[in-house]
């Protein structure tokens, strides 16, 4: 009868959570402590990668300065410890930490429906500390729940090729630097988030889209770049029809009408329920060594 009450109770809070548009409730009644940013770019070309050449599917400029800032992560209440190498601030919203190391040396497994498990870099992105800050659940002035939030990006095979060349140049630029666009041969990005730790144990919801639907929507483009110029499209059409809003990051404008401009150019987007756990076939060669 307990139990009982205790799931009526908690369902009727998830409803009103649900209707009133409180995602930090949502997240804090459904028990979600780890959100992964997860994308697997398996866009390939018919043109390798050339020595000392860079090569990507999107602003390289771009993923190299994201690529060598340390790595950054919105920081859950749930934590218990600091990983190895952490700093914390003790200004601003202090929901976050970065680590003393490059994002592109910090790797972390995680999940997408159809690329299955990967190995993706915590590259810093302002999405995983501005949904920290957004989800973070306030008593007065003391913060009492807030997920762990950061970025998990695992590029086309020529960038991983392109970032190891460029580690071995000691960071120096290559001297050609090059996006594919019409030598992609096949490939998708699969780009979404992944919730975990909550009842359903994990949960995806994101965009599929393979190069062939890309060039199907908007000829001369890859997968990567059309949903990037898809959000921005969204955010554009809301930006016009609300001019007086002031400055605003992704997670303050309503999601449903930037999604109503942007699903057109981002394919199948799929909303599923996943067993994967980052403890799921973890292998430790050198367990018995520790």
């Amino acid at each position: 009868i307990v139990r009982g009450r205790v799931a009526k109770a908690r369902r009727a809070a998830l409803e009103d959570a649900l209707g009133a548009g409180d995602h930090a409730a949502l997240a804090q009644l459904t028990g979600t402590k780890v959100i992964h940013i997860s994308e697997r770019d398996t866009q390939i070309a018919d043109r390798p990668k050339e020595v000392d050449e860079f090569v990507n599917t999107w602003s390289i400029e771009g993923f190299y300065e994201e690529g060598v800032a340390p790595a950054e992560m919105g920081w859950g209440t749930h934590e218990r410890t600091l990983p190895a190498g952490a700093h914390t601030y003790d200004y601003g919203p202090r929901s976050q930490i970065c680590l003393s190391q490059p994002g592109m040396q910090t790797w972390v497994r995680s999940w997408v429906p159809l690329g299955g498990e990967i190995r993706g870099m915590v590259i810093r992105h302002g999405e995983a500390l501005t949904i920290t800050e957004h989800l973070t659940v306030w008593d007065t002035d003391r913060p009492v729940y807030r997920p762990t939030v950061h970025y998990a990006y695992m590029p086309t095979d020529a960038a991983i090729v392109s970032l190891h060349e460029l580690r071995m140049r000691n960071y120096e630029m290559q001297s050609r630097l090059r996006i594919m666009n019409d030598e992609i041969t096949e490939g998708r990005d699969e780009l979404g988030v992944l919730l975990m730790g909550h009842d359903l144990t994990s949960w995806w919801v994101g965009s599929q889209l393979d190069i062939d639907e890309t060039r199907g929507l908007v000829p001369g483009q890859n997968a990567t770049t059309l949903q990037v110029a898809a959000s921005v499209l969204g955010a554009v059409f809301w930006m016009i029809r609300n001019p007086r809003k002031g400055f605003n990051v992704p997670d303050d404008l309503p999601h449903d009408k930037v999604l109503k401009v942007a699903n057109t150019y981002l394919g199948p987007c799929p909303s599923v329920r996943s067993d994967w756990t980052p403890l799921k076939n973890r292998v430790d060669l050198f367990a018995k060594w520790g």
